[in-house]
C-alpha cells in the first residue's frame, strides 16, 4: 500500500535513533510483533515485563511507516462524539469506552517517563470549538455527557474564546490535560525500552508468508531474509497495510495532509498553546512541537488512488497555511515539511482487535480513528493481557465483531 509522500519532519528530530540487525536465523518464540510502528512499540512495552520470549520484525526500519506522518494529538475526544457513539453502542458501552481513553493517555504518560530516550510528551489543553452556529447545541450536550463522567473541562462561550485567541467561534469545550508528542521518538523509546528489557528486535526483515502449524500449536512466519519464526500467538501491528495482510470490512479510508512549519519565535497570541480542532467536517487540526514549529492538518477528501492524493498536495498545503493565518494573522509561518497520507478509520468509531479464524492465537491490531496512538495504547494493553493471562474483560468491546445496539 502506498500510503504517504511528501518531505517528513519526525525522523529528522532524531537522527541518532537505535538501529537493529535483521533476521539471520530461524527462531521460535512465545510472541512475535508483525511491524515496527507505535503501535508495535506499545505491544513490546507491555510485553517486556511479561517474562516471556518476545521479538518484533519491521521490514523497514523503525518507525519509518505511518509513525513518520502521525501527529499525535493525544486526546480521549475523537471524529465521533461519544454521544453519537452511545446511539451505536448503548451508554454503558461507551462509559467504559471513555474511561479506558482516559487510562490510556495516563498509560502514554507512564511509558514515556519509564523509557529513557525523551519522547518529548507534554500534557496540553484541548480547544474543540464550534465551527458553526448549528453546531453549538451537539457540543453542549457533549460537554454535559463529559462533565458527568468525571472529565476535566468547561464550557467556553463566544466571549471567552476571543478573549484568549485573535479568532472567534460561537463555542467551545476547553479541555484540560490532553497531550501531545514526538510519535517518532515515542516509538523508538518503547522500542529500546522493550530490547533492553530482553526482547528481539529485527529490522529490514519483511515477511513474505505464514502459516499455522497444527501439529506445534504455532504460527510460522517465514521472512524475506530466507529464515522463519515460530511462535505460539502473533500480534500484527502493520498499521494501514495490516489490511493487506486481512481485510477488514469496518475499516475505510480517506485522504489526509499535513504541514509542519517553521519555528516560531512568539506564541503569546496562542493561549497555552493548546490543541486546536472543530466540529467541522472536514476539520482543521493544530499543535506546537517543541522545537516550536506548528503541525497544521486536515482537509481530508476522498481522494483513493495516491496520484489523486499526491496530485492535491500543494494546493491543499497553501490553503493549510491560508487558514492558519485566518486563525492567528500575526503569527507568520511557511511550511518546511508537508505530506499527503491514507488515513483510516472504522465505520463505528470505535478502534478494532482482529481475531480471525484463519489466524488462529494472532491479533490485528487497527488502531484506525484519529486517535491512532491512544487507540494504539488501550488496545495493546488489553491484547497483552489477553495473552498473558488468558482472557481480557474489555476485548469484546473492540473485536470485529463486538456487539452493536439492538435497535
Amino acid at each position: 500500500m502506498n500510503l504517504q509522500s511528501g518531505t517528513y519532519y519526525w525522523p529528522l528530530t532524531f537522527p541518532g535513533a537505535p538501529s537493529y540487525p535483521s533476521l539471520a536465523e530461524d527462531l521460535t518464540c512465545d510472541v512475535c510483533i508483525i511491524g515496527g510502528g507505535s503501535s508495535a512499540a506499545q505491544c513490546a512495552y507491555y510485553l517486556a515485563d511479561a517474562g516471556l520470549d518476545v521479538m518484533a520484525i519491521e521490514k523497514g526500519k523503525i518507525g519509518s511507516g505511518s509513525t513518520s506522518t502521525n501527529t499525535a494529538l493525544i486526546q480521549y475526544s475523537g471524529e465521533k462524539m461519544f454521544t453519537d457513539l452511545i446511539h451505536t453502542f448503548g451508554q454503558e458501552y461507551i462509559e467504559r469506552h471513555l474511561q479506558l481513553l482516559k487510562e490510556a493517555i495516563d498509560e502514554i504518560e507512564a511509558s514515556s517517563k519509564a523509557a529513557e530516550i525523551d519522547s518529548e510528551f507534554t500534557r496540553r489543553d484541548t480547544l474543540y470549538s464550534a465551527s458553526c452556529q448549528e453546531d453549538v447545541a451537539k457540543l453542549i450536550k457533549e460537554y454535559d455527557f463529559l462533565k458527568e463522567h468525571n472529565c476535566e473541562l468547561d464550557f467556553w462561550t463566544k466571549d471567552d474564546i476571543e478573549s484568549k485567541y485573535p479568532f472567534s467561534r460561537e463555542a467551545a469545550i476547553y479541555s484540560y490535560n490532553d497531550g501531545e508528542l514526538n510519535p517518532f521518538k515515542f516509538t523508538h523509546a518503547l522500542m529500546d525500552y522493550a530490547a533492553k528489557k530482553g526482547v528481539h528486535i529485527y529490522e529490514n526483515t519483511e515477511m513474505n508468508g505464514h502459516h499455522y502449524d497444527v501439529e506445534q500449536k504455532r504460527m510460522v512466519i517465514s521472512t524475506k531474509t530466507g529464515h522463519s519464526i515460530k511462535a505460539r500467538h502473533v500480534i500484527f501491528t502493520a498499521g494501514y497495510e495490516g489490511i493487506d495482510i486481512r481485510k477488514e470490512k469496518k475499516a475505510s479510508f480517506v485522504s489526509t495532509y499535513t504541514v509542519t512549519t517553521n519555528p516560531v519565535d512568539d506564541f503569546s497570541t496562542w493561549y497555552n498553546r493548546t490543541l486546536l480542532w472543530e466540529t467541522a467536517r472536514p476539520y482543521l487540526f493544530m499543535r506546537t512541537t517543541a522545537d516550536n514549529r506548528i503541525i497544521i492538518g486536515g482537509l481530508d477528501d476522498n481522494a483513493t488512488s495516491p496520484d489523486d492524493r499526491d496530485s492535491k498536495l500543494l494546493h491543499k498545503k497553501d490553503k493549510l497555511i491560508e487558514e492558519f493565518h485566518k486563525q492567528f494573522p500575526d503569527i507568520q509561518v511557511q511550511p518546511e515539511f508537508y505530506l499527503a497520507a491514507f488515513y483510516g478509520g472504522t465505520v463505528d468509531g470505535l478502534p478494532i482487535i482482529g481475531v480471525y479464524d484463519e489466524y488462529p492465537n494472532s491479533y490485528f491490531l487497527f488502531a484506525f480513528g484519529d486517535n491512532g496512538t491512544v487507540y494504539s495504547q488501550l488496545l495493546a494493553k488489553i491484547i497483552v493481557e489477553d495473552i498473558v493471562k488468558g482472557s481480557s474483560q474489555d476485548m469484546a468491546l473492540y473485536l470485529q465483531d463486538r456487539p452493536l445496539l439492538k435497535k
